[in-house]
């Protein structure tokens, strides 16, 4: 690891991924997402991107970063959201030039991650096989829609299209007699962000298997979107499993707890949680209906769920005579769980986004500032502290090509055709 880098990384860097190097040649969003995870827990990021083109996620706006004039680059908000903490180097793997060079960056990685369509790395001699050839400790992670078996493994995936597979549009949204009801995907790249986070995972479990066992070597990983958000389908898979039922769309409700959903007040909704018989009593004294506790048909959380929809009818007409303010108040004095149903807007202005350092801003090699939002990972001892902006296309070739494979200028500027930064 050098001395000091510009991707923030020093011989001083306490992160605990601080020395492993990640080479990244992942694209759009459930590779990138965990090799960012890689990059903010300390690992020097390197993201193979192509010459003049880049990340498709670049182009996928607007919104746009603006830069100190206020004039939109080329860099959208989508890319931006998960490549900081990474070093960018634009290199063409349809060239032999571009693939030795890639190769010789994989012998001094620890770790290779990619999201190409099964099989399409082996026509370049950057495949699994290839790479342990040349570094028999590499941890190689293959992200893809379906995995590298199956009779889907051929296919592409989008996040929209595995959250329908899956089973997670199946059980969001409204049932299908309410109006607006039917199925609804979730407003997240569902999916992909599980993917990446699975990757993420497993990536470091191999390195630590790795580098405790005897023989030292690396191994290889198969992340399928499909199978990271079946695992994620967690407590309604089990639901089926054990019972048979095929779990149903509740709306905001919960199928197993009641209440839980959001709530109509005089000036708008509040989402409630009572989650066992003492906080139900509790809230039925707050919102003075102490009668509801001792009705037979709400005195335990099982019969509550057969009769969620009186009880919702009766909890909202009376939290429709006062405000969300009132009734938020009155609920945190009573130590019940409630909130606001806020926009992002809110939820970034609320005093504990503040207090926790939520948003981090940085400088952009492009100009202006991007705003980040900062890793939940708090550690004490090797506190994640060091943010970079998601760099341009290619912004960091010549350093990383000089730095790890002693190239000169002129070398590069022969044998490369990268991108401008």
């Amino acid at each position: 690891m050098p001395a000091s880098t510009e991707n923030g990384q020093s011989q001083t860097d306490q992160r605990p991924l601080a020395g492993i190097r990640v080479l990244d040649m992942t694209r759009v969003f459930s590779g990138p997402w965990g090799t960012q995870i890689l990059g903010d827990l300390g690992a020097d990021v390197i993201k193979i991107e192509q010459p003049g083109r880049g990340d498709d996620q670049r182009r996928l706006g607007p919104p746009f970063l603006a830069d100190d004039r206020d004039q939109p680059t080329a860099e959208s908000s989508y890319y931006l959201s998960v490549n900081r903490n990474k070093r960018s180097v634009a290199l063409d793997i349809k060239t032999p030039e571009g693939q030795d060079a890639i190769r010789r960056l994989a012998e001094q990685s620890d770790v290779f991650v990619e999201n190409f369509k099964v099989g399409n790395l082996a026509k370049y001699g950057l495949d699994y096989a290839s790479i342990a050839a040349i570094n028999p400790r590499i941890v190689y992670c293959s992200i893809s829609g379906f995995g590298q078996t199956g009779p889907r493994s051929g296919q592409m995936g989008y996040d929209t299209v595995i959250q329908a597979m899956c089973g997670v549009m199946s059980v969001t949204g409204r049932p299908d007699a309410e109006p607006g009801g039917g199925p609804l995907k979730v407003g997240l790249v569902l999916s992909d962000m599980m993917a990446g986070t699975y990757a993420a995972m497993a990536i470091q479990a191999a390195l630590y298997a790795r580098d405790t066992r005897d023989g030292g070597t690396g191994q290889y990983i198969d992340i399928s979107m499909f199978d990271a958000q079946l695992a994620a389908m967690s407590h309604q898979a089990s639901h089926y499993l054990v019972s048979g039922e095929v779990p149903a769309r509740f709306g905001n409700g919960a199928p197993s707890v009641s209440p839980s959903n959001a709530f109509a007040c005089a000036d708008g909704r509040i989402v409630i949680v009572a989650g066992n018989d003492i906080q139900f009593r509790r809230l039925c004294e707050a919102l003075d209906l102490a009668a509801l506790a001792d009705d037979e048909r709400y005195r335990s959380n099982s019969v509550r769920v057969i009769n969620r929809v009186a009880l919702q009818d009766a909890l909202e007409a009376r939290l429709r005579t006062q405000t969300v303010a009132y009734w938020l108040e009155t609920l945190e004095r009573a130590s019940l769980v409630a909130g606001p149903i806020n926009t992002l807007a809110d939820a970034l202005a609320d005093p504990q986004a503040s207090a926790r350092g939520i948003v981090r801003h940085v400088r952009h090699a492009s100009g202006g500032i991007v705003p980040l939002v900062a890793s939940p990972m708090r550690l004490s001892a090797t506190p994640l502290d060091h943010y970079t902006a998601p760099p341009t296309c290619g912004q960091h070739t010549e350093e990383v090509l000089a730095e790890l494979l002693g190239m000169s200028a002129e070398d590069i500027q022969n044998n490369f055709n990268r991108s401008s930064t």
